[in-house]
């Protein structure tokens, strides 16, 4: 489908194939952005990995991010760290027995605990748990609803400095509202010689800054800070939404949330609590998360792309510049494709060898080619970690009278259009596991 934003001209994609001949056959062309001009604003000019051009910078940054800081070994040791914010939110989702609680807002604070402490070591305590993260959550839905917001400044170029919508100048506020905690957190770093030995994220984006000598893409201060932007605005949001869509999803189908706590339950027991190292040992767990990101996935469009030249796809030209929409939504919920396909089945999963690789172009929720998700393996580390410590720990039901409202609220980013708000249960008989 083609449509014309003023003098932009837009492409949809629904067909596999023809992803595959944009994601696959002509990636090169394809793995390009074209910038809106809030992301201008809110990712410096375009500096970080997200909609830097391809080229020997965006490289760079890529392997700053999928070798350091997203790579399995990373990971690994900050899992002491994903555990205890996990268990922090268990604990205080106990102390709510039999109230009501919101739980994208809770899963949302751990996600960015986690997220924060691997970037700087610095995380959100005790009463300052629900403000700060309630704050951090509107800058980032602000943040969100602006880089997929329809803006003439992007659709008339030339009108771009008149910004008739106020979209730049509210980006450029709430950029700036992140850029002053990066500001002091990088000022603390530099400042404080004892962190030197420090193993976050940050103090190794210094030091690499320190010593690149003379390299021919250097990483400056501005990357720091839009690689810093990408992690708290990526990762945040759209792990908490994956995991409490799953939720409600379960809860609405009480047969599947039950298959789920007898695995865990084989698996676990109710003497301990779930660690990670139990993970790879839920094969049911796995299947619900792949059939959650086929059904809701997180950026139902992904990022666009854009061409660096006029090309061809599927006797169609596709002109230079165009900005071109791969509908992965659609294509997972193409009956062509998928038995049922608006069914919650993660048994359809059960036997299935789909995975997130991208080399599948019926399932591809996190995207394909060079400009695939680079945060996947954490993505799915805090989904399968959050979502079997919820299940585990706890049973779930709504408030007599209310039902689970399934509605999609459509963004750059798919969130539930109403919170999940719901009141748990505990299931472990010792009180000693929600410490």
């Amino acid at each position: 489908m083609t449509f014309w934003l003023g003098k932009k001209a837009g492409i949809v994609i629904s067909s596999p194939a023809l992803v595959r001949e944009v994601l696959k056959d002509q990636d090169i062309t394809f793995a390009n952005r074209d910038v809106p001009a809030a992301a201008m604003e809110i990712a410096y000019g375009g500096s970080d990995i997200v909609w830097t051009p391809y080229g020997p910078e965006w490289r760079m940054l890529r392997k700053v991010c999928v070798r350091e800081m997203l790579s399995g070994t990373t990971l690994d040791t900050v899992y002491a760290l994903r555990r205890k914010e996990i268990r922090q939110m268990i604990k205080y989702i106990y102390s709510q027995d039999g109230k009501k609680v919101n739980v994208g807002e809770q899963l949302f604070l751990s996600v960015l605990n986690v997220i924060t402490n691997m970037l700087w070591g610095g995380t959100v305590k005790g009463d300052e748990r629900a403000s700060v993260g309630a704050e951090f959550r509107k800058v980032i839905t602000e943040i969100t609803s602006f880089l997929g917001m329809p803006n003439l400044s992007d659709f008339y170029p030339g009108l771009a400095r008149f910004d008739w919508q106020g979209i730049q100048k509210k980006s450029k506020i709430l950029a700036q509202r992140f850029d002053a905690i990066f500001e002091k957190m990088i000022d603390q770093r530099v400042s404080d010689e004892r962190n030197i030995e420090s193993k976050d994220f940050l103090q190794f984006l210094l030091q690499l800054m320190k010593d690149q000598g003379d390299a021919k893409t250097p990483l400056t201060m501005t990357h720091v800070k839009a690689l810093l932007m990408d992690m708290v605005v990526g990762g945040s949001d759209t792990t908490s939404n994956t995991v409490e869509f799953a939720l409600a999803e379960m809860m609405n189908k009480p047969e599947i949330l039950r298959k789920l706590q007898q695995e865990l339950d084989q698996v676990v027991g109710k003497k301990r609590v779930v660690e990670e190292a139990d993970i790879p040992n839920l094969p049911y767990l796995y299947a619900i998360m792949k059939e959650q990101l086929r059904l809701h996935p997180a950026l139902p469009l992904l990022v666009p792309h854009c061409p660096s030249k006029t090309c061809i796809v599927g006797g169609y030209t596709i002109p230079k510049g165009a900005r071109v929409f791969i509908n992965v939504w659609a294509i997972h919920r193409d009956p062509n494709i998928w038995e049922n396909p608006s069914d919650f089945r993660p048994e359809r999963f059960l036997a299935s060898k789909l995975d997130y690789s991208g080399n599948d172009f019926n399932y591809f929720p996190f995207g394909s080619g060079r400009r695939i998700c680079a945060g996947t393996a954490m993505a799915e580390r805090m989904f399968m970690f959050s979502l079997a410590s919820l299940v585990h720990s706890f049973d779930w039901k709504m408030a007599d009278g209310e039902g689970i409202d399934l509605d999609e609220k459509f963004g750059i980013v798919l969130k539930k259009r109403t919170p999940l708000i719901a009141i748990p249960t505990p299931r472990l008989s010792d009180p000693s596991l929600y410490e």
